[in-house]
């Protein structure tokens, strides 16, 4: 009887344990499945994997709003959203298509075609121009914010590459001669540009650097140093200098006299009031040196002769005020505050807005001028100015010959010559007109 009791007592104890085992095992693995599904839905809520934005639909409506035969957009509405002719446009499109990678059209796992390169250069046209956030275009284009960011860093550098060297170049001794020609008509003869710089404010600039490009408000800043012609062009950019420079700081770290100096420029040579010139000098403010090369106007003239003498001083060089202007007004994005953190980035896009910039300038040149520019032929002798069209490179550039050159440009007696006799010089070619007022 004992022997009976003592096995029903053991056969309740194994059922009890089974039943014990089962229910811990089903609520742990309900708690397991509950728990990854909870996390899964989190990371479905964090993160979503893809957008489908329908970029072919993208595609169609920009070719029917700007570059079909019958677009909605007539084309100066073109030239005011992307700041240039439909022309112009086209032919960076083709250069970019054709030679820079990123810039095809190509097919994905699914064989759907990707963005297209018209998609891709006006993203970053309209990034460019209105300075806008990167993914303010997403909603009309179909870019992504990290796509947009792609689009514009391979187009600034596609720019760069293709039309640097012609767009951003030294002036050749036809645009020498040129450029005199026009100075010569203002009134400066052996003037071939204006010098001055402008500043860029640095938003995202890493705090270990404030100090040193905070100056004056205490923003950043990085300073562009830019030579500029009566229409426009810049014909010299050297950007890159701290926001604590001034101009002739920042005048001492830039190569613009490089060539001079290693004998590479071109051979000028004029006359003002009976005297022979043989350097070409530039319109300046009352911050840079007196040299040579440079021509300030006079602080607080006294007579007419000096009064005159400012005033046309003065309005020639706001030539260079006025291109930064018109940079700063057509592409927006160099008049905002930089939200890169990359220095050689934001280097890279003041470029290829330079460039840009230049090729409008090229294409439109006869907006940008009063002088009808035919009438000045290549090699012809004006009388004032001349260029040698066949100038040597080889000029030895040792120490000495360098040392020799820096002190030609540094001729402060030759600076007050010049500038005496441009003051005459004026006089004689618009006294009249002052005395007739």
């Amino acid at each position: 009887m004992a022997s009976s009791s003592n096995n029903h007592s053991e056969d309740v104890e194994d059922k009890t344990f089974d039943q014990y085992f089962d229910q811990y095992f089903d609520e742990t693995f309900e708690n397991l499945i509950n728990n990854y599904g909870d996390q899964q839905e989190r990371r479905r809520r964090k993160k979503r994997a893809y957008i489908e934005r329908n970029r072919e639909a993208g595609n169609f409506r920009l070719c029917n709003d700007y570059f079909s035969e019958t677009s909605t957009y007539p084309d100066n509405l073109f030239r005011r959203r992307f700041r240039m002719n439909k022309p112009l446009f086209m032919k960076i499109v083709d250069r970019l298509s054709n030679e820079v990678e990123f810039f095809r059209q190509k097919r994905d796992g699914l064989e759907r075609l990707g963005l297209s390169t018209l998609q891709k250069c006006t993203a970053t046209i309209h990034v460019l121009a209105y300075g806008t956030a990167a993914d303010a275009v997403d909603e009309y284009l179909r870019l992504g914010e990290t796509t947009t960011r792609s689009c514009v860093e391979h187009f600034v550098e596609g720019i760069i590459y293709l039309f640097g060297d012609e767009y951003l170049r030294r002036p050749t001794p036809a645009d020498l001669q040129r450029l005199l020609d026009i100075g010569d008509r203002q009134g400066f003869p052996g003037m071939i540009g204006s010098i001055d710089c402008m500043h860029w404010e640095w938003k995202n600039c890493l705090t270990a650097w404030k100090g040193q490009y905070s100056r004056g408000s205490g923003k950043p800043t990085i300073v562009l140093e830019a030579v500029t012609s009566y229409d426009l062009c810049i014909w010299h950019a050297f950007f890159g200098p701290p926001g604590t420079l001034n101009d002739i700081n920042v005048f001492d770290r830039s190569p613009v006299f490089n060539d001079i100096i290693n004998g590479q420029a071109s051979q000028v040579t004029f006359s003002v009031s009976g005297r022979e010139y043989h350097m070409a000098y530039y319109l300046t403010d009352g911050i840079y040196p007196k040299w040579t090369t440079f021509i300030q106007s006079i602080p607080i003239p006294q007579g007419p002769k000096a009064r005159l003498f400012a005033q046309h001083q003065e309005a020639v060089r706001k030539d260079v005020e006025r291109a930064f202007g018109v940079l700063q007004a057509r592409f927006a994005i160099v008049k905002n505050p930089a939200l890169f953190w990359d220095k050689v980035k934001i280097g890279k896009i003041m470029r290829a807005c330079i460039i840009l910039h230049n090729m409008i300038v090229e294409d439109e040149r006869d907006g940008y001028t009063q002088f009808d520019v035919s009438e000045f032929q290549q090699g012809e002798d004006t009388g004032t100015a001349h260029v040698d069209l066949a100038f040597s490179t080889d000029m030895p550039t040792n120490i000495a010959n360098m040392i020799g050159v820096r002190t030609r440009i540094r001729d402060r007696q030759m600076h007050q010559q010049l500038k005496h006799d441009l003051v005459e010089h004026l006089w004689t070619k618009f006294g009249r007109d002052e005395d007739n007022n």
